[in-house]
């Protein structure tokens, strides 16, 4: 698929670092996926555009590549151009037999001086009886670029190889998916460029950033070559109160005055739901309480996990209760207790 500039279509500079780039396509990815736009087919083509574009500049190989004029835009190698004339300067023409300058090759293999045969054997002028054709047709089963005379009448060998079977390139997508989603693992759909829709599974405990390839989902090769892969960025959204570190969960929990002091069997999200928890009594608030096998997945299985560790945190009432206050200043002339005693200065 032919696309314009990758730079101009991802919207930055050439002198744009890559994680600038990889900003500039997760914007735009997001803004355009046809998940968001069903059934706008302007919007499907600029999405296939833009992750063509990306596949250049954010590959930093093929980047390099793209700037030093080695690939196009496509990703495929520059054609350059044959070298030399098509035979000698003076005499017959290209193809065939001449007089050629000391130091001049032709395209095709051509001689070095002297008068020699053309590239494909005798020249257009020899005698009725050759045919040039079967020349072309024998030198190219034979995997030859041309064979021309070298000086005098001596016949000189040019070999030549066929262009070889090119890998195609990878594709590059990002999925956007819930902290829930990431622990238990899902499944989601992705677009295609050329319009196939792709099942993607997301293992149990995926990170974000993390990147997922398949293999043969990118674009097809070239002379047989293999098909390249896709690769997948899954991105997790921030939860409002579950955070990650490494393999666990943390989650700050709020408990009320009677809870902490009298104890109690409370409710606790977890990422597989709800579960019975014990506040044991007089619990301060800052307690940290750990549930087992309760956190992210390993590995993307679910029989090994981290923990899920809950911090408890004392909630007063809203509004001032006057028969609380009456309790508390009852309770604290005979009970009260230097509570920061640790915390003063010589």
């Amino acid at each position: 698929m032919a696309v314009r500039d990758p730079y101009s279509v991802l919207g930055v500079a050439r002198s744009a670092s890559q994680g600038d780039v990889k900003k500039a396509y997760h914007k735009l990815a997001k803004e355009l996926h046809p998940d968001h736009n069903p059934n706008d087919p302007k919007v499907a083509e600029r999405f296939k555009e833009v992750s063509a574009a990306y596949d250049i500049v954010g590959d930093p190989e093929k980047r390099g590549k793209f700037d030093r004029g080695e690939i196009d835009a496509n990703g495929q190698p520059r054609t350059t151009g044959f070298g030399g004339g098509f035979g000698g300067g003076s005499g017959r023409g290209g193809f065939g037999g001449g007089t050629g300058r000391a130091g001049t090759r032709g395209p095709f293999g051509g001689g070095s001086g002297g008068t020699g045969s053309g590239p494909f054997g005798k020249g257009f002028g020899q005698e009725a009886g050759e045919d040039f054709l079967d020349e072309i047709f024998n030198t190219m089963r034979r995997g030859r670029a041309g064979a021309g005379a070298g000086a005098g009448a001596g016949a000189g060998a040019g070999a030549g190889r066929g262009p070889s079977p090119q890998r195609g390139a990878d594709r590059h997508y990002t999925i956007q998916i819930g902290f829930v989603d990431a622990a238990r693992g899902c499944k989601r759909r992705v677009t295609m460029p050329n319009g196939k829709l792709l099942d993607v599974s997301i293992p149990p405990g995926v990170a974000d950033g993390q990147p997922i390839r398949l293999k043969g989902q990118g674009e097809a090769g070239l002379l047989g070559g293999a098909a390249g892969d896709a690769i997948i960025e899954v991105k997790v959204d921030p939860h409002d109160f579950f955070t990650r570190q490494g393999d666990d969960v943390h989650v700050d929990l709020p408990i009320g005055l009677d809870e902490a002091v009298l104890g109690a069997k409370i409710a606790v999200p977890t990422v597989d739901g709800m579960v019975a928890v014990t506040v044991p009594k007089g619990t301060s608030s800052g307690t940290q309480l750990r549930l087992k096998g309760r956190g992210m997945p390993k590995a993307g299985s679910m029989d090994h996990r981290g923990d899920q560790y809950i911090r408890l945190k004392i909630v007063l009432p809203d509004k001032p209760d006057p028969a609380l206050e009456k309790a508390i200043e009852g309770w604290a002339k005979s009970n009260r207790q230097d509570v920061r005693a640790r915390f003063k200065l010589d």
